[in-house]
């Protein structure tokens, strides 16, 4: 668990480091987690095969999507668990997937994404949303 909390720690630090090198106007703030870009990028990561998983795990610092499963399963249970009880803060953050529904997702990826990375997979009607909103936006000019 050692490596693995290195590996997600040198993520966060290079992240960090690249969004503070960009120009931003002055005065501005910058404010993001590294935890949840990394949770993202893991369940991209659970959906992926071939070289683009070989290149999420290699970015994330993981050799194997099981080491990173393993992180985030123990991030979800421990850190992100609800303290309130006993005085304790209840931490929260959202994470889904939506995509077409002409598409299907494997179910391995639906339990991974649920069971691990606490996310909802959902198949939306994207192309005649578009639609729907095209024409909405047409006949009210």
């Amino acid at each position: 668990m050692r490596e693995a909390i290195a590996a997600q720690t040198s993520f966060s630090l290079r992240l960090s480091s690249y969004l503070l090198s960009l120009s931003r106007p002055a005065g501005s703030n910058l404010a993001f987690s590294p935890l949840y870009l990394h949770s993202v990028l893991g369940l991209l990561t659970a959906g992926s095969s071939g070289p683009t998983h070989q290149q999420l795990l290699s970015f994330l610092g993981f050799p194997l999507a099981s080491d990173l499963a393993s992180l985030h399963l123990q991030i979800s249970n421990v850190i992100l668990a609800d303290g309130s009880a006993a005085g304790g803060p209840c931490l929260r953050y959202a994470g889904g997937v939506w995509m077409d529904d002409s598409l299907r997702l494997k179910n391995s990826f639906r339990e991974v994404a649920g069971s691990v990375y606490k996310a909802e997979a959902h198949a939306i009607p994207f192309r005649s949303m578009v639609r729907s909103l095209t024409e909405d936006l047409f006949f009210n000019l």
